[in-house]
């Protein structure tokens, strides 16, 4: 059975939501700037190249770089008016090796991407957001970062940073109007596989009962849910995408 199809049944009401998605440049960032966009949303889509044609206004910014998050963020505001949601899809699995093969580089780039990118946008969303109004956070991690994948010891690290800053933002701010996800999947069908080697793309497709790698179409529908006003009652979470490899 393929991907996730969206259909009248399926739409929600996201108008005047004001989103940023870092990461807006990849598969996965520009499948939710669509979805967004679908279901009525403004977007602003991040990233530092845009390989085609983007869903929403590009900016190019340097998520590593808080003080260039920063202003991007304020730029943000006065474009759309401000901001109230904010997906993170930024990612980079970096190289599949052992963990005493990192070079100090190659570990540091990938907590910088990861994970500190994250903390800087998620810092200077928390800046601008309205208290008196909703707004959202929702975070793409994966299931390395719960289960710790072999061979992939920095990328499971930033993403288990990842998951772990979700649930303490989620928890501090649950008494105000502010809900923050985190979305971990299993293996998607973007150009990111392409940076693993094929024998550990068999090993986790091994793992997934249903036999397939989600789409980044089932990706972007779960974060347009998360940002809807049907998602009221949670927050904190970690909401998988695994094709029934998660079992906690």
């Amino acid at each position: 059975m393929g991907g996730f199809q969206l259909t009248k049944s399926n739409i929600y009401d996201l108008g005047g939501r004001r989103v940023v998605i870092a990461g807006g440049g990849g598969q996965i960032g520009q499948a939710i700037a669509l979805r967004m966009q679908e279901h009525g949303a403004a977007v602003e889509v991040w990233d530092l190249t845009f390989p085609g044609p983007c869903s929403g206004t590009a900016r190019r910014v340097d998520v590593t770089d808080a003080a260039a998050v920063g202003a991007a963020m304020d730029a943000a505001v006065a474009a759309m008016g401000g901001v109230d949601a904010l997906v993170y899809a930024v990612g980079a699995t970096g190289p599949t090796k052992l963990t005493q093969q990192y070079t100090a580089d190659e570990w540091k780039r990938l907590i910088d991407i990861n994970l500190n990118g994250a903390f800087n946008c998620i810092q200077s969303a928390l800046e601008c957001f309205d208290a008196e109004a909703p707004s959202h956070i929702v975070t793409i991690a994966s299931i390395a970062g719960k289960e710790g994948n072999p061979r992939m010891a920095a990328y499971s690290a930033a993403k288990a940073g990842l998951i772990a800053l979700t649930k303490s933002v989620g928890r501090e701010l649950a008494h105000t109007r502010t809900r923050t996800h985190a979305i971990a999947p299993a293996l998607i069908d973007t150009n990111l596989l392409k940076q693993m080697k094929p024998e550990i793309v068999a090993q986790n497709m091994a793992k997934i009962p249903m036999g397939r790698a989600g789409t980044p179409g089932e990706v972007a529908e779960l974060a347009a849910w998360l940002i809807s006003p049907g998602c009221t009652f949670t927050t904190g979470a970690v909401h998988d995408l695994s094709g029934g490899r998660a079992t906690y």
